[in-house]
């Protein structure tokens, strides 16, 4: 057969569905092996099957997610699952069926509270329940607990000075050895309670009692008393005040002392706050802690490279994951989400398949007022959105934008199931039931996982009692009876620390090797276990040399050593893209 009849039936099956031309290209990587980025075992002991697409349209990859199939980049894997150390299902749920749990409910909540200037952070930081979080997270939380905004950092070095002033006129001994001044930032409720009268107590330390305990330990010099007495926190506190008196007021602040505490106050009703990057300024009144309205905006764009966005990816990835600084360079950025082998679909007056943004690869940007705390990396395909990663800015860690991503990009497909009427579905990418920080995707209920042999889809609360007991399960092999279905326990709300990967922007998966310089191990096709079974490989497309052929068309040309080559290759790509697929994508001979 012709290169040319070839490439006409490869138009006829991709257009179809009337998604537009275009045909998909791929290489085959075969069975691959390397270490595993999930259970961290030492041993090569992940194993997969890889191909890298060129090009790739989008029924094509929906077809092959269908089947297990993933994508970072432009390299595609598929898990073996009877083999590798940790099966990986795909998971999706039904957007019009998808339920909100309370802990979802409230993340939604808490966002607008903060848009309405309502939210108090640090009141929720000190609160907030941290046990079971992962280490890295918990280092962002922490890290986060301990910000200092500017003007507690400005208050500090005010107090710094006030203590040199004394120790230059005598008041404190010459060889005091204190620590730096901490200035702590008084939660909203505390505020009136421990203020009198109209003002509102904002800021606190209690360096007095640093100090006073410090002149204890030198035991020196009748310089230590005042009027007969030691000098006590309250006397510090005292001097301290005068010493700070005499640096010049503070816009906007009054301070006080009080058993010992020196306390920085709205110097009226009008309370303020300091916007990270600004110096001291009165802010709006504030008496009910209400703050200007804030706008969210959410902006879906093509995948391309933005400096904005990488400069946030780094952030994030050396913040939250603690990443080595090489491994979140511009080129790694690009290749891993920005880079990708599908055919972009644009929308179409007349043709109500296609959303108003078209299918393909895209970027969700998550902006405050103007600044990017958030880009979610989505395909959009015929039946789903799929989720691909999420990144956010670690200074905005509370919001728990991985979730709220999470519920957007719900809405987003039921919003546009009106234009096409396919697109039903938000897969999370990959579930691994042995994998703790993975079990909060099925918190996105009711969800559904992939069958791994048949191509099925199974509650996935039916799945969960077998994958209880082991790993790899061939889903499609349980037996439902016809009332199944209603007696099946009720979802029990997902405790807290599920759903806590979400946060570091695994709200798909990641690639199954480790690390960027954790080298896949090829494996020949004598390491593999299979027997391949004799199969119709004939009409496999095959690109060569810029020519394409049906491989019946090609195999009188081989020699006996190059089919047996070849043909185990080709027996092993139809196997695990299916008949359809492979008679349909260009398999690139290199």
């Amino acid at each position: 057969m012709s290169s040319k009849k070839v490439k006409s039936a490869n138009d006829a099956s991709s257009s179809r569905d009337g998604l537009g031309g275009g045909e998909s290209v791929i290489a085959d990587h075969g069975r691959r092996r390397s270490t595993c980025g999930y259970c961290k075992s030492p041993a090569r002991s992940s194993i997969s099957h890889g191909i890298s697409a060129e090009t790739l349209t989008v029924s094509d990859y929906q077809a092959l997610i269908d089947r297990g199939w993933r994508r970072s980049g432009c390299y595609l894997y598929k898990p073996e699952m009877d083999k590798t150390c940790c099966p990986s299902y795909t998971i999706r749920l039904k957007a019009s069926d998808f339920v909100p749990s309370k802990d979802q409910q409230r993340v939604s909540r808490r966002l607008e509270r903060f848009l309405d200037g309502k939210l108090d952070v640090q009141s929720r930081e000190q609160t907030e329940h941290t046990g079971g979080a992962s280490s890295s997270l918990g280092a962002a939380k922490s890290e986060e607990k301990h910000y200092v905004e500017p003007v507690m950092d400005d208050l500090s070095k005010m107090i710094d000075q006030a203590v040199q002033i004394c120790i230059q006129n005598g008041e404190f001994p010459s060889n005091l050895q204190i620590p730096k001044a901490s200035v702590k930032k008084v939660i909203f409720d505390k505020r009136k309670k421990l203020a009198k009268g109209p003002e509102q107590l904002l800021y606190t330390s209690s360096i007095a009692f640093s100090i006073a305990a410090a002149i204890k330990r030198t035991q020196t010099s009748e310089k230590m008393e005042i009027n007969g007495n030691k000098l006590s926190p309250e006397t510090i506190s005292e001097m301290l005040l005068r010493a700070i008196s005499k640096q010049g007021e503070t816009p906007g602040i009054s301070t006080k002392v009080s058993k010992g505490h020196i306390n920085f106050l709205s110097a009226s009703k009008d309370s303020f706050s300091v916007a990270p990057n600004e110096t001291l300024h009165a802010k709006k009144d504030s008496e009910n802690h209400k703050a200007r309205k804030l706008k969210l905006e959410m902006r879906l764009k093509r995948s391309s490279f933005d400096r904005e966005e990488h400069e946030l990816y780094k952030r994030y990835q050396l913040k939250v994951h603690n990443d080595n600084p090489s491994h979140v360079v511009e080129t790694s950025f690009r290749r891993f989400l920005v880079e990708s082998p599908l055919i972009y679909v644009p929308p179409s007056g007349d043709d109500e398949k296609v959303p108003p943004c078209g299918f393909g690869s895209f970027h969700q940007q998550y902006r405050v007022d103007g600044r990017l705390v958030a880009v979610g990396v989505v395909d959009i395909l015929p039946k789903c959105l799929s989720s691909v990663y999420l990144f956010w800015d670690p200074d905005y860690a509370f919001l728990s934008l991985g979730k709220y991503s999470a519920i957007q990009e719900i809405n987003w497909v039921r919003e546009n199931q009106a234009h096409s009427p396919s697109l039903e579905y938000y897969y999370l990418g990959y579930y691994i039931h042995s994998c703790s920080k993975m079990r909060y995707k099925a918190a996105y209920r009711p969800s559904e996982l992939l069958c791994p042999l048949r191509f099925q889809w199974v509650p996935f609360e039916v799945a969960r009692p077998l994958l209880d007991k082991k790993p790899y399960v061939i889903l499609s092999d349980i037996k439902e009876s016809p009332n199944n279905c209603s007696s099946l326990p009720h979802a029990s709300e997902p405790r807290t620390n599920e759903h806590e990967e979400m946060e570091q922007g695994k709200t798909n998966d990641h690639f199954m090797g480790g690390s960027d310089d954790d080298e896949d191990e090829e494996m020949d096709e004598s390491e593999s276990e299979d027997t391949y079974i004799e199969s119709d490989i004939d009409n496999i497309v095959l690109g060569l040399y810029g020519s394409q052929y049906r491989y019946k068309d090609l195999r009188n040309m081989l020699n006996p050593v190059g089919r047996k080559q070849l043909e185990p290759m080709l027996q092993s790509y139809r196997k695990v893209v299916g008949d359809e697929l492979s008679e349909r994508m260009v398999y690139e001979l290199r």
